[in-house]
């Protein structure tokens, strides 16, 4: 149809021209009769191709139309066609997500102590040798109100941190010393979403995490070590009323433990205000009976988080804790510690990182360190990320104390120790395909 289209056009065109060019003169005798007997026939052929023309259209106007088929290289899509879209494991994986790394570092102390351990130390506990921090892999899948209300998160663990964990845990449970982490989500059809996560999660307390690629030193500060619990197992339930405001409740078996050591349960809240986009305020608090089978005797925490950002390369954070309520033989009063802590990170530039660390400890009667006292400590670290995965930190901490609580050489008491800790961590997120 399209070739007899294009023939008929070429060939009106032609004609057309013939008839202009003889009325306009280009022919030599308007009176030949035998060019008259030409245009004649040429004519009546230009009427007859007219005719058959507009036959064959009203022809293909009451045939049935055929099926619109798009081409076989063309695929329907909602998205722009420049959208990139997961590859490799994480487009296998779908909404779950797999994310880990693996933290090593060398601590020389200059103590030099025997046995080779420092003092007032969580994770980075030995000394004078190589260590495993931490390694650890997260199986994640955020509820979506959009696609599944349903989620779950599974945090495996293995290294000096998770052994520090264990230890802390005042009823062990020895399936449950590698699984940093373990809960499932649902978020519920309620305003912006009200989300509840069942479980085994880490405290909310504190400005310092347990993975140190997410802290700015190398090293876990004192308010981190022995003024707030690691992990708790229970009940969260988390509500988020607008860009600034959010309010979380918890209740809990009690602290590092997930078989609860005594008849009651521990409750808590957390308010997050982000008061501008340089301020946001953090104010956490938990109380409940911690004492094996002592039901009684309630312990309280306030912690207290403020962290400003006057530019994009500087942040400053600080943090306090307050404690009390525990009764101890021998002693008449409820036990309390207290403790501050300040921080500040500079970006010199995309590649070098400057951070440093403040605080003051104070164990009025020894419950948590072990020695009634008072402990100051300073951190600085400098951070380099080595590719795309790598982060290195170079560590300098000194740690002094009213009291003779730190081993020098064999046995040697003093009030001071200082070390010098180079950490590598290596982290993977198979998220990055989407991106």
């Amino acid at each position: 149809m399209s070739r007899l289209s294009h023939l008929l056009r070429a060939t009106y065109t032609c004609c057309l021209f013939v008839l202009i060019a003889f009325v306009s003169g280009q022919a030599q005798s308007s009176t030949d009769s035998a060019m008259s007997e030409r245009i004649e026939q040429l004519e009546k052929q230009l009427l007859q191709l007219k005719s058959e023309m507009a036959a064959m259209k009203a022809t293909n106007a009451t045939a049935a139309p055929a099926p619109s088929v798009p081409p076989s290289n063309l695929v329907a899509t909602d998205k722009p066609a420049d959208d990139k879209k997961p590859s490799g494991i994480g487009a296998l994986l779908g909404p779950t997500s797999l994310s880990g790394f693996v933290d090593m570092y060398y601590l020389q102390n200059f103590n030099n102590p025997n046995p080779r351990t420092n003092g007032l130390r969580s994770f980075d506990n030995t000394s004078n040798q190589f260590g495993l921090n931490l390694t650890e892999l997260v199986i994640d899948k955020t509820p979506d109100p959009n696609n599944s209300r349903t989620g779950y998160h599974i945090a495996l663990g293995y290294g000096n941190a998770m052994n520090a964990i264990y230890a802390a845990a005042p009823v062990p449970f020895a399936p449950d010393q590698y699984l940093k982490e373990a809960y499932f989500s649902y978020l519920a059809p309620v305003g912006k979403g009200l989300q509840f996560d069942f479980g085994k999660f880490v405290t909310p307390l504190g400005a310092e995490v347990i993975e140190t690629k997410d802290n700015w030193n190398y090293s876990r500060g004192l308010l981190f070590s022995y003024a707030i619990p690691y992990f708790h197992f229970g009940m969260r339930a988390k509500y988020a009323f607008n860009d600034k405001f959010s309010l979380t409740g918890y209740f809990t078996n009690g602290w590092n433990n997930v078989i609860d050591n005594n008849s009651a349960k521990t409750y808590g809240t957390s308010f997050t205000w982000n008061a501008t986009r340089k301020v946001t305020i953090a104010q956490n608090f938990m109380i409940g009976p911690e004492q094996t089978d002592n039901s009684s005797n309630w312990r309280q925490i306030w912690d207290t988080v403020v962290t400003y950002s006057p530019t994009k390369k500087l942040t400053l954070m600080t943090n306090y804790d307050y404690g009390r309520g525990d009764r101890v033989t021998g002693i008449q009063n409820p036990v309390w510690w207290t403790g501050i802590a300040g921080y500040f990170k500079y970006a010199i530039n995309e590649k070098y990182v400057v951070a440093g660390r403040y605080e003051y400890y104070n164990d009025h009667y020894g419950f948590t360190t072990g020695t009634a006292g008072h402990v100051n400590e300073v951190t600085g670290t400098f951070e380099r990320p080595i590719g795309v995965h790598l982060i290195s930190r170079l560590e300098f901490r000194h740690d002094i104390a009213n009291n003779p609580i730190f081993t020098k050489g064999t046995s040697t008491p003093v009030t001071s120790q200082t070390t010098a800790t180079a950490g590598l961590i290596y982290v993977f997120d198979t998220r990055e395909g989407a991106k």
